[in-house]
């Protein structure tokens, strides 16, 4: 059985705790409150409060950098922050850069 988008390796919803920490790597964005907007690793925006949200522009996703396909676990530094489309589009790819 495939495993949910947005889930840890065993497809468990993230705490708010690991969210809160992955949150963080996100780039903060000048003039804006960090708790609440962030940029993606591609410049995307994303929205605290959007957290697992697809229907949003501003939905974001923790994503595996090394996926679960491939043997990554749910260590922090294999772990980011990603706007939901960009984690879409990166899906199980170990090698994966932004899209234009």
């Amino acid at each position: 059985m495939a495993r949910n988008p947005n889930t840890n390796r065993n497809g468990h919803t993230w705490t708010q705790e690991e969210k809160i920490t992955i949150w963080q790597k996100g780039k903060i964005i000048p003039n804006y409150p960090p708790n609440i907007w962030r940029h993606d690793k591609c410049g995307k925006v994303m929205k605290w409060d959007e957290h697992g949200n697809r229907s949003s522009d501003y939905g974001w996703e923790i994503d595996h950098i090394n996926p679960v396909s491939n043997g990554g676990g749910d260590n922090t530094e294999n772990l980011q922050p990603l706007n939901w489309k960009n984690n879409a589009d990166k899906g199980d790819k170990l090698y994966w850069s932004c899209p234009n």
